[in-house]
């Protein structure tokens, strides 16, 4: 997949990522931002595939591989979230 290709993916689903995770009262978030989720979230969405299956599939620009790559980018965010939710309680609580 040529690197435009590989932008506009990652864009498309950082977006839908986003909608997901955040429901009506999401944060937005650029389209950079978007990027980078989707990219590493087909990234990390392969990987999972890959090992849940161990099937060496090569994934291209196709339906299976966008609902692996939303779902590696969902993953994703759900643990930045965690992880944000963690950080802001300790600050928090270091504040009292």
């Amino acid at each position: 997949m040529g690197i435009i290709l590989w932008i506009v993916f990652g864009a498309l689903v950082g977006w839908l990522a986003n909608l997901v995770v955040g429901g009506p009262r999401r944060r937005r978030q650029g389209c950079l931002v978007s990027v980078v989720v989707g990219v590493l979230g087909a990234a990390v969405g392969g990987f999972v595939y890959r090992l849940a299956t161990g099937e060496q599939r090569q994934f291209d620009f196709d339906f299976p591989s966008f609902g692996v790559a939303i779902l590696g980018a969902i993953g994703l965010l759900l643990v930045v979230q965690l992880v944000n939710a963690v950080v802001d309680r300790s600050r928090h609580r270091d504040h009292r």
